[in-house]
Order: C-alpha cells, then structure tokens, then sequence
C-alpha cells in the first residue's frame, strides 16, 4: 500500500510541474466567459486535462465527436488544482482532475481529496465534516 501511495504522490508532483491541455468552452452570455471542460460523475465534477494533442484526440473520439477541433488551453498542472478546482468547486459540487480520461489504466484521477486539491475545497478537509455538515 505504501508503494501505491509513494507512486501516487510522484505523479501529483509530475501533474503539478507539468503543463496540460484543457478543454475549454464559453459560457452563455454577455460577457462569454470561457470555462474548462468539466463531466459530472456520481457526486463529483471532473474538470478535463490531457497530457498531449493525441490523448485529447483520444478522449473526442471516445466522446464521439465529429472530427471538429477542440478548443484547449494549456495550463499548469498546479495553476488547475489551486485555482481552477477552487473556482469550480464554488458551485457547491465537489471537484477533481481526470488526466487523460480516455486512456484506461494510464489515466491519472486526482480526487478532491486532502493533499491533492486545497483544503478549504477537499471532501475531508477542516470545513467538512463525515456527516456532509460543515465544520466549526
């Protein structure tokens, strides 16, 4: 087990130095703010990155996509988890980072756990308590 958590903590290092594509969209509107690709799954919002132009490719094939191109940005590994998690997290949703969702075992997930997103903003962190109610 701690192997797998030693392996783990490498990669969160890797992903934070690295920089990765994010998918990005536009809200509605008129000040047409442009936002990361997120999926909903279960209880948790996901915001999109990809390692490569192939493994987003990877990813819209999966999806289904018609061969359009994808708008991306690419950002620092940390810039998402300390910035962009907060930002949409401040929905209510709990929020994560799937790496290259499309890639099966080599995925990487990082959860909206302690010592992978801040804490103000991690399911366990201080503001939150087992019972779902905020912490005192």
């Amino acid at each position: 087990m701690r192997a797998g958590q030693h392996r783990f903590r490498v990669k969160l290092g890797e992903f934070r130095r690295s920089r990765v594509l994010v998918p990005v969209g536009t809200l509605p509107g008129p000040d047409a703010e442009e936002v990361p690709l997120t999926v909903d799954m279960g209880a948790v919002r996901w915001i999109l990155a990809f390692t490569s132009e192939r493994a987003l490719a990877r990813y819209a094939v999966a999806r289904g996509a018609d061969g359009g191109p994808w708008q991306y940005r690419g950002v620092w590994g940390a810039a998402l988890l300390d910035a962009a998690v907060p930002a949409v997290a401040e929905s209510g949703v709990p929020c994560g980072v799937l790496v290259d969702a499309a890639d099966g075992a080599h995925a990487l997930v990082l959860p909206p756990v302690a010592q992978v997103v801040l804490e103000g903003v991690a399911v366990n962190g201080p503001d939150h308590r087992e019972d779902g109610e905020a912490g005192r």
